[in-house]
């Protein structure tokens, strides 16, 4: 049974990182892997900065009054102001963080393995918006891990943009971070 497309009891069964980077590979995109002790937040996340290049980002699982799901992929130091942000994305008022059942059910991931690769469990149904922060687009390498936080794979903006296509996704590429915003002006 392929998973990321297949039902099982009901349900559909989340993509693997072997999944992931067999889609990779299928769609002609190259990224490298680095296997390490499982982070769950940014914090902890300290030592890999300096052994992985690129930009290290942070993921945010969001939804709005209207029951609308975001994705908000910014870098790990960003400032983002999460009372101003639904102006921002386009969110029907405030918005709050999807709770850990929603982000299984949506993206196949769990709480601290939040990333942009988890597009890929929603090819089918496409409810989540995804929403790169323009600062962080500016890195050529960016950094995610591979659907569990026991690794970081490396992958350029440009890729990134590609796969999130492949999945479905138009990503928007906004300013949502302070350091974005102020690039802006």
């Amino acid at each position: 049974m392929e998973r990321g497309s297949s039902q099982f009891s009901g349900k559909i069964m989340p993509a693997t990182r072997d999944d992931l980077m067999a889609f990779l590979t299928e769609l002609g995109i190259g990224v490298t892997t680095t296997d390490h002790q499982p982070v769950f937040t940014v914090a902890e996340s300290g030592d890999l900065h300096e052994r992985i290049p690129g930009g290290h980002t942070k993921n945010l699982f969001l939804k709005d009054k209207k029951g609308r799901l975001f994705l908000v992929v910014a870098l790990h130091d960003a400032e983002i102001d999460l009372k101003k942000i639904h102006q921002v994305i386009g969110a029907q008022g405030r918005v709050s963080f999807g709770n850990a059942d929603l982000l299984m059910e949506v993206l196949g991931v769990e709480p601290g393995s939040v990333t942009p690769f988890a597009l890929i469990n929603d090819r089918d149904t496409h409810r989540v918006t995804p929403v790169f922060d323009a600062a962080m687009m500016r890195h050529e390498i960016l950094n995610y891990h591979p659907l569990k936080n026991d690794a970081t794979t490396s992958i350029s903006a440009a890729d990134l943009l590609t796969f999130a296509s492949a999945c479905g996704h138009d990503a928007k590429v906004l300013a949502v971070s302070e350091e974005a915003k102020a690039a802006a002006l």
